[in-house]
């Protein structure tokens, strides 16, 4: 999994997430809105960690989600034949908040690229 931030402003944070093939991303919860834009990919499952029915997600690049706060903890996982790439827009209610808190301790993000505006 590669975690990337490509612009961290105020209490906006856009960020790059991208999954090859059986991937998946860590346990996490989704405090804040978020909309995200699909750059390749075909197939997503999203599992529960409370062992509720997991979705699979059909997707197609040029998709376009919206998402409302949860505090369900799950993980995306890339059940598909193509590697999955998304750029993500984070709405936060402040500038250091964590905007996908994982429940493993550690914040996501391997790799962090900074604006001149920071």
């Amino acid at each position: 999994m590669t975690d990337e931030v490509l612009i961290h402003r105020g209490h906006i944070m856009v960020r790059r997430l991208r999954l090859a093939p059986g991937e998946a991303m860590p346990w996490h919860r989704d405090p804040f809105q978020w909309i995200a834009l699909v750059l390749y990919g075909d197939t997503l499952e999203i599992e529960y960690r409370d062992g509720g029915q997991s979705n699979v997600i059909h997707i197609s690049p040029g998709q376009v989600e919206w998402e409302e706060p949860t505090e369900r903890v799950h993980r995306a996982v890339n059940v598909g034949e193509q590697p999955y790439e998304q750029v993500t827009v984070f709405l936060l209610d402040q500038p250091d908040a964590v905007p996908q808190p994982s429940m493993d301790g550690t914040n996501r993000g391997s790799v962090r690229r900074t604006s001149p505006e920071e």
